[in-house]
């Protein structure tokens, strides 16, 4: 493990610990979350360097998420990573200072570029 803290956020799932597992392989570990209040509670308790974050969820979405997360948090980094985003989701999430904007299907080895590079450790 690099010592990157990561937390991935999504509701799918059988996705987000495929993910989770795709990630462990290359040497990224990381806390999974399945929507927006577990992944605020998660920050909250200890925050993570880098967070992967869908927007479509039930409850607290991903925008919202990302809203409170970039107020409070200020330090995470945040990288979107979404199937259903558009073009003003994307400006918005931009303007809220997101990290990076990725849609999805995203390649894995890209994906932990981003990572990286988000957490400083490129």
């Amino acid at each position: 493990m690099e010592g990157i803290r990561l937390l991935l956020v999504d509701d799918e799932e059988e996705f987000v610990r495929a993910l989770a597992e795709r990630l462990r392989l290359r040497d990224l570990e990381g806390r999974t979350a399945l929507d927006g209040r577990q992944a605020l509670e998660f920050v909250a308790g200890e925050a993570p360097d880098v967070m992967i974050l869908d927007l479509n969820m039930p409850g607290i979405d991903g925008m919202e998420v990302l809203r409170r997360v970039r107020r409070d948090y200020p330090a995470v980094r945040v990288i979107i990573h979404t199937g259903h985003g558009n073009d003003l989701d994307e400006a918005e999430a931009w303007r809220l200072g997101v990290f990076d904007y990725l849609k999805k299907p995203v390649d894995i080895d890209y994906l932990v570029e981003r990572i990286r590079a988000a957490s400083g450790s490129d």
